[in-house]
């Protein structure tokens, strides 16, 4: 049977290869890509960085498998806790990581329609909404891993709160970049700050310490 300490730093491991891909792909690639209304722009850095382009979109695909990965790893870990939730835990990631995949078609669309820089970046500008979208899922699976490190004496309970809080902001994200699109962008920043302390909390935690062992 895998010690629960080594299925831990397993997670972590995966928790920040994930970070690293999913960052690359969308902050670097199509960050340094796309042109916010400038539709020949965009379709000419796509052109010009076509590699650099396909690797993004290559990136994306790994994220997704690891983030499978990584849940099916917490869901080991933590299945004694309470199955329920572990198994909630598994298929929010599952169905997160299958909007990751199915948004990269208008990612690879928007490669194939560089003939028509508008259609290019329209295209690109719809995989920039679903990814916001998706970030329902990034969020919802860390209200069952929330609940479970709170439940656990693996975890410190104030993990587990955190957690569940940057759920909240998670699902708060999409509702303001779509209703209130003209909101000063720190609004958002300031709503998705619980989901950095959160997230990077769990990954470092599962890297450095791995879980609570009993004294």
């Amino acid at each position: 049977m895998t010690k629960p300490v080594t299925l831990a730093r397993t997670a972590g491991a995966l928790y920040l290869l994930l970070a690293v891909l999913g960052g690359w792909a969308e902050l670097f690639v199509r960050g340094s890509i796309r042109v916010p209304g400038d539709p020949a722009a965009t379709a000419a850095n796509i052109v010009a960085n076509e590699t650099l382009y396909r690797w993004g979109l290559a990136a994306d695909v790994l994220m997704a498998v690891v983030f499978v990965l990584l849940g099916l790893t917490l869901q080991r870990l933590l299945h004694h806790v309470d199955h329920l939730a572990a198994n909630a835990l598994l298929v929010f990631v599952s169905v997160g990581a299958g909007l990751i995949v199915l948004n990269l078609a208008l990612h690879a669309g928007a490669l194939r329609a560089t003939d028509d820089p508008a259609l290019a970046a329209l295209l690109l500008d719809l995989h920039t909404d679903g990814y916001v979208l998706a970030g329902v899922f990034f969020g919802l699976w860390l209200l069952p891993m929330g609940y479970l490190a709170y439940r656990s004496p693996l975890f410190p309970s104030v993990l587990g709160v955190l957690l569940m809080i940057s759920t909240v902001a998670w699902v708060a994200d999409p509702v303001l970049a779509f209703t209130l699109p003209t909101a000063p962008t720190l609004l958002r920043e300031v709503v998705s700050a619980p989901t950095w302390i959160a997230e990077f909390g769990l990954m470092f935690y599962l890297l450095i310490r791995g879980v609570r062992t009993r004294d």
